[in-house]
């Protein structure tokens, strides 16, 4: 589900043909109006209606020459507001609040808020899990995301949907770190790349389980409503939830630690090995990892050694420029040519069978040299993507 409120703004944000409104023309005959129409319909060099300005006065273009009827002093901003193509989405943000022509770059603005609130859920909540606990910060996110979208979907303001957005963005980030750190702190280390890959992969269903949203609830509201609500059910089942048992040993609750343990245990039916299991023998297991969260550390550890600065570096570099691109096209699919829907939908696809396929590959051919293939072969379509045509967007 978090997929789904990444690229939720792909549907709920999509931009419908438009043109500016008509004026009121019940007044004239059915021949005037048509001609009214005509011309204030007119194409623009791409052949399709004007989408930001019309003609200075109606009552003009049955007198005037079609000539001067193109000259710029003759037409204005579409003041009475625009005609919305609502044979796809019956409503989106963009159709709710105009955000066309002047007004397009605030339709941005909204999905770089939610963004900001993913870069800062990573940045808070990271830190506070490692002093709160990972299922204290997962539930508390998991009723942030199903409040604060469900009340982003009916709020009748730009900004309010704005700042209900970023707090989405903010449990975004807090759900998908703390997920990631109790599958790994809690799968044995043989299985950590098929549970971190798994992760993966559910993200990439998410993207196909939009799209068939996205294609039956067309109102952006309901659409909105429908990717929140779930979270608040997460919420009451994240009760049941153990706490990472790593976490509670590293802060000295080895007896809650212990049950954890013993119930996992019971869970996969071993039980004489949860038996054997004793506070004791936990700290022992533990004791390097203990010596080191005592120890004070901070960012700058990252970069202290030349060994550590080059591995941040490369890190950071190659996080960065996977996002950048990712999202920059991942965000973007109206300007692919197809129906949205259908482009979401293999984009979905395309991931699942990637993920399969990479998982496979690096056990056979390693971590590195897999990261090396992906990286190319990534840059090589980034760049022809940009090289090929397609219909300008205005």
């Amino acid at each position: 589900m978090l997929s789904c409120h990444n690229l939720l703004q792909n549907f709920t944000g999509a931009v419908p043909e438009h043109y500016c409104k008509l004026p009121s023309t019940s007044d004239l005959n059915n021949q005037s109006q048509r001609h009214i129409m005509k011309h204030f319909t007119s194409l623009d060099q791409e052949h399709k209606p004007w989408r930001c300005v019309q003609h200075q006065k109606a009552s003009d273009l049955l007198l005037n020459s079609t000539d001067k009827l193109f000259e710029g002093k003759n037409l204005k901003y579409c003041k009475e507001g625009w005609t919305y193509d609502r044979r796809i989405f019956s409503s989106t943000i963009v159709t709710e609040w105009n955000l066309v022509c002047n007004q397009r770059p605030w339709r941005q603005v909204a999905r770089s808020i939610y963004m900001t609130g993913v870069l800062l859920g990573a940045l808070v909540f990271g830190s506070l899990a490692d002093k709160l606990g990972r299922m204290e910060i997962l539930t508390w996110s998991y009723l942030q995301m199903g409040i604060a979208g469900s009340c982003a979907a009916f709020l009748p303001t730009y900004d309010g949907y704005c700042t209900f957005r970023f707090l989405c963005g903010v449990a975004s980030s807090a759900i998908s770190v703390n997920s990631i750190s109790l599958i790994l702190e809690w799968m044995p280390k043989r299985g950590r790349t098929l549970a971190g890959n798994f992760f993966g992969f559910s993200y990439s269903l998410g993207q196909i389980g939009l799209a068939a949203m996205a294609y039956v609830i067309r109102d952006w509201r309901w659409l909105q409503f429908a990717v929140s609500a779930p979270f608040l059910l997460f919420f009451i089942y994240s009760w049941w939830l153990p706490e990472s048992a790593r976490w509670l040993i590293l802060r000295g609750e080895t007896n809650k630690a212990l049950k954890n343990l013993r119930k996992a245990a019971h869970i996969n039916e071993k039980w004489r090995e949860g038996e054997k299991l004793t506070t004791e023998m936990l700290c022992s297991e533990m004791q390097k990892d203990i010596f080191i969260i005592r120890s004070s550390h901070s960012v700058f550890d990252l970069v202290r050694t030349p060994a550590m600065r080059r591995m941040s570096l490369c890190l950071v570099l190659v996080w960065f420029s996977s996002n950048f691109a990712y999202y920059g096209l991942s965000m973007d699919l109206q300007n692919f040519g197809l129906s949205v829907f259908l482009t979401q939908a293999l984009f979905g696809g395309v991931e699942m069978t990637a993920k399969l396929m990479v998982m496979l590959v690096m056990t056979f051919v390693g971590r590195r040299v897999m990261q090396f293939v992906s990286l190319c072969l990534a840059g090589v379509m980034v760049l022809s993507y940009g090289f090929t045509p397609h219909s300008k967007t205005t």
